[in-house]
């Protein structure tokens, strides 16, 4: 999917200048490609960070998935441009789809060929503590330079603008320092996101709308859960009592295994606590409702729109796959 390339350069992530804020990091020659393909021929480097870094990380609700898709052919990171690699992962789906900041930050890059390399619109954000992503041929943004994102924020659409063969979105994740690429589906799945489009994971000690879905989906079962987005050892407890209850693991864990039972299929007229889970993740990725626990027309209208940015199929009704996609 992505575009041709022009010959890798040495490539050192460049240093942070001292009293220098990340945001404020000149882009270094040496610490990007300075070629003609748009995501291509960084050196592979930063792996021996990634591996230190997962093993120390919890799956706390900081991050998530910033666009539904495929993984076409030969879009993985590190597959072979000729002479260089590609840098980042490819996501596939039409012009078009909704694209999301994949954790808090600051946009410091929007534009065209934000990255020397890259061809196409693109946007960087700095996420602070030398990471970074890079989100690139988009067809529109929906954020300025300078922006502060959260994280499921919607910051664009999904384009082929530059040098490409088809519609995409090109991600990269940078740590350690910008240029400092690292493969993006481990380095999401650590932290609890699953690219292709899975349920995400969180663990006890996780914050964020996501924990507010869940406490909402255990209270509709009557756990009397404080709804404050903080999955502490209360609202972990009810939940590995769930679990047991449904046969599971009892972990705690909030994955692929006890989402599907623990979501229920919403659609107009529903009220209750579920309800105000699913508002909470149209939250997330920036629906800007009422959390009242009422499914009426501006929650259903809420979700048909972000069913339709999202290639599902647009009836209104939040079943699993609609639930999978928001809680990504």
């Amino acid at each position: 999917m992505c575009e041709h390339h022009g010959e890798p350069t040495d490539i050192q992530p460049e240093a942070e200048p001292p009293g220098r804020s990340s945001s404020g990091r000149r882009l270094s020659r040496r610490g990007l490609l300075a070629g003609a393909g748009a995501g291509l021929g960084l050196a592979l480097v930063g792996a021996p960070r990634l591996a230190q870094a997962a093993s120390t990380l919890s799956m706390n609700g900081a991050w998530c998935d910033p666009a539904r898709g495929s993984f076409p052919n030969g879009g993985h990171f590190g597959a072979p441009r000729g002479n260089a690699k590609h840098a980042g992962q490819d996501i596939s789906n039409p012009v078009g789809t909704a694209l999301y900041a994949a954790a808090a930050g600051t946009v410091i890059r929007r534009g065209v060929g934000v990255l020397p390399g890259r061809t196409g619109n693109g946007i960087v954000i700095d996420h602070g503590g030398g990471t970074y992503t890079y989100y690139g041929h988009l067809n529109s943004f929906s954020v300025s330079q300078g922006a502060k994102v959260v994280a499921g924020r919607p910051i664009g659409t999904m384009g082929a603008t530059g040098n490409v063969t088809g519609p995409h979105l090109h991600f990269e994740t940078h740590t350690g320092g910008l240029g400092a690429v690292v493969d993006p589906v481990p380095f999401m799945s650590a932290r609890g996101v699953d690219l292709r489009g899975g349920w995400c994971r969180l663990n006890p000690g996780a914050s964020g709308q996501r924990v507010r879905a869940v406490q909402s989906l255990m209270n509709q079962r009557g756990a009397g859960l404080v709804v404050d987005g903080a999955y502490g050892k209360v609202s972990s407890d009810a939940v590995k009592a769930f679990q047991k209850s449904k046969g599971l693991v009892a972990d705690g864990q909030v994955g692929p295994l006890t989402w599907p039972v623990l979501v229920y299929t919403l659609r107009q007229g529903a009220k209750g606590d579920h309800v105000k889970g699913l508002q909470a993740v149209l939250n997330k990725r920036g629906a800007g409702l009422v959390v009242d626990g009422e499914f009426g027309g501006v929650s259903t209208t809420a979700v048909r729109t972000f069913q339709g940015a999202n290639r599902l199929v647009v009836d209104g009704e939040a079943g699993p796959l609609t639930w999978q996609a928001l809680v990504a």
